[in-house]
């Protein structure tokens, strides 16, 4: 090999050479009623995993559920409510503070485990969403001072 052929295939000058592979293509004859007819066909390939996307979340109506809990004992339904992707309103004020915060601290769990929200909407009344609901705007914030001091 001389030094010019050297230089050259050092840097990329040289000619490689390519294999090109074609694709074998058959015709088949196909009988319609209108007569024989050559169709090309491609080589059949293993069909690729198609992408399948779940519609678990989409669906059929969105509920939303009211709920006023007399013991802390509910709040595992209403969690269960908020597991199954439904919006939860909890009405608060017919159950003692003590409870209701117990109460308001499960939901918080509940809905920080599954993604979703937890908003005030007034005077003991919270608004549990899953994930799949979305809540814009905000109420105005105009509550005594003796409830802020409850919560």
């Amino acid at each position: 090999m001389s030094i010019k052929n050297k230089f050259k295939s050092y840097f990329g000058f040289d000619e490689d050479e390519y294999e090109y592979v074609e694709e074998e293509t058959y015709e088949e004859q196909v009988e319609s009623p209108f007569g024989k007819r050559n169709f090309a066909q491609e080589p059949q390939q293993p069909q690729a995993k198609q992408n399948v996307v779940s519609l678990q979340s989409v669906q059929k109506s969105t509920k939303v559920i009211l709920c006023e809990p007399r013991a802390y004992s509910e709040a595992q339904e209403i969690a269960d409510h908020l597991k199954s992707r439904r919006a939860v309103v909890v009405n608060l004020q017919r159950i003692n503070r003590d409870q209701a915060k117990r109460i308001v601290d499960f939901l918080s769990g509940t809905v920080y485990a599954i993604g979703g929200d937890i908003q005030r909407v007034g005077m003991d009344i919270f608004l549990c969403t899953p994930e799949n609901v979305d809540v814009s705007g905000s109420i105005s914030d105009f509550v005594a001072d003796e409830e802020r001091q409850r919560w």
